[in-house]
């Protein structure tokens, strides 16, 4: 997940609006906003700034990506067999 896809999941999963989260992380909205109209990449300030906001440390946001990864990399190796089963088990935990 690239950062600012997070950054978004994380706003809506809070049930923020950008005005709120700039006003929770000290950011003024303008900032926020430029972020989102031109796809750039926050500065890490900035990002620290957000994550004080959320409540979590740089490395909590970025933990999840690693898991990810390493949930992709142990699939990948997986026998399809065993792959089919997981998709099962995935299923039925909805």
């Amino acid at each position: 997940m690239k950062v600012l896809e997070k950054i978004e999941a994380l706003r809506k999963e809070k049930g923020w609006s950008i005005n709120y989260l700039a006003m929770e992380s000290g950011l003024t909205q303008s900032t926020l906003n430029n972020l989102y109209s031109r796809k750039t990449e926050p500065k890490i300030s900035t990002l620290r700034a957000i994550c004080g906001a959320f409540g979590i440390s740089l490395s909590d946001f970025f933990k999840e990506e690693e898991n990810e990864d390493e949930l992709v990399r142990r699939v990948k190796v997986l026998s399809q067999e065993n792959k089919n089963a997981l998709l099962q088990l995935v299923k039925n935990l909805r």
